[in-house]
């Protein structure tokens, strides 16, 4: 693939081998314009920059594939490695959950029924 360029539309259709076979033949095209650049003062620098995004877009495509598998794989899991989890912020991710929060000890709900919180009607 000589190319040049690559659109990530095509590339999420592929499968994994055919990918790592790209970015095979995408690092030996670099290598090559690499050396020729060294040896040759031509300026293949726009070709260099295009195979460098390429690439990049060819791992990011293959690590988005791995890591939705990955969540398919813990989605009914009691634990989940801490990248797939989600981030939220800190404050959020220490909050009790609404079971947690709801429970009482028994001398609590006795106080409760026994003592409930007042009503008070105003008269307007």
């Amino acid at each position: 693939m000589s190319s040049g360029k690559v659109k990530t539309v095509q590339l999420w259709d592929k499968s994994k081998d055919d990918l790592m076979k790209q970015l095979g033949e995408l690092k030996t095209e670099l290598g090559q314009l690499r050396i020729q650049k060294v040896a040759s003062s031509g300026s293949k620098l726009n070709k260099i920059h295009d195979l460098r995004k390429s690439i990049a877009r060819v791992l990011t495509v293959i690590n988005a594939k791995q890591r939705s598998q990955l969540r398919l794989f813990y989605k009914n899991k009691k634990y989940a490695p801490l990248d797939l989890r989600v981030k939220q912020t800190r404050a959020i991710r220490r909050r009790l959950s609404p079971e947690d929060k709801a429970r009482a000890l028994e001398k609590t709900k006795k106080r409760n029924t026994h003592f409930p919180q007042r009503k008070f009607a105003i008269k307007a």
